[in-house]
């Protein structure tokens, strides 16, 4: 598990927005996908995360707002060969679910809880 890096076990087909959709919209996308946030992207630049609580947190009166008035814009992002130790660190120390992965500005992957959880199971086997 130590040598795993980031593109090892990122989810690669990651569900994005744009960061002048509709709060709605982010909203339905992520019921429908069953994720609890998406990257933003503009010009397939990542620019910010909108994530399930976000919307919750703002009320219902946000929906009718575009994402990037609710995005956060301060990321934390890691590149493809980031150890997964460096990765759990960031996680457990700052409390994120989920950290994208850039290459050169653009979205890569991400990086969430359960695909750490999914890369351990496989290790560890049945």
């Amino acid at each position: 598990m130590k040598d795993l890096q980031t593109q090892d076990i990122m989810i690669i087909d990651v569900q994005t927005i744009s960061s002048n959709d509709l709060i709605a919209a982010a909203k339905l996308k992520m019921m429908r996908s069953n994720v609890g946030g998406l990257p933003v992207l503009d010009n397939e630049r990542l620019v910010g995360i909108i994530t399930h609580r976000d919307i919750l947190l703002a009320g219902g009166e946000a929906l009718g707002l575009k994402v990037e008035e609710l995005m956060s814009k301060d990321l934390r992002v890691v590149e493809p060969t980031t150890s997964i130790k460096e990765i759990v660190k960031i996680m457990n120390d700052e409390g994120y679910q989920r950290i994208p992965v850039v290459q050169d500005g653009k979205l890569m992957g991400l990086v969430t809880q359960s695909s750490i959880i999914r890369a351990f199971s496989d290790i560890i086997g049945p």
